[in-house]
């Protein structure tokens, strides 16, 4: 069964998990890597999500304030090992409820072209494609999305 803990970034398994996460992407994107890497720093996270199974860590995300009304949802990751087994579906939906209980109207967020697994997860749940914002403008790898949360 599968536990979902709210923490911030302090919490060593989240901590461990987007060591791995990093390291993936450090692949998918190459030489890219290191402007990415600028924006996903964890160190004043306050919202943070991490799911365990039989007491291991098998998933993670993240959000942090946007703007007064929307928040951008980061660094979403599941092991390999772990994939296809809903708990990219429940960390994503814990992360939108305390959107909610936070009074935010809205989740935006990027990923990467590469990341076919990961547009397939927001698309699945509501998120809408949307012009690239911020940082992520004119970034050719960068797709955005973004949900209201009613």
């Amino acid at each position: 069964m599968i536990q979902i803990v709210r923490t911030d970034s302090a919490n060593r398994d989240f901590v461990e998990l987007v060591k791995h996460l990093d390291a993936e992407l450090a692949v998918r994107d190459g030489s890219e890597h290191s402007f990415y890497a600028q924006f996903n720093t964890i160190d004043k996270l306050k919202h943070v999500v991490v799911a365990y199974s039989d007491s291991k860590p098998v998933g993670c995300g993240a959000m942090k304030e946007y703007s007064s009304s929307v928040v951008e949802i980061k660094r979403m990751y599941t092991p390999p090992e772990n994939r296809g087994s809903g708990i990219g579906t429940r960390v994503l939906a814990e992360l939108e409820q305390w959107v909610f209980e936070l009074s935010y109207q809205k989740c935006i967020l990027e990923t990467g072209k590469r990341q076919p697994e990961a547009i397939a997860l927001y698309k699945k749940h509501g998120y809408k494609l949307i012009p690239n914002y911020g940082q992520y403008d004119e970034i050719e790898n960068s797709v955005c999305f973004e949900k209201e949360i009613n």
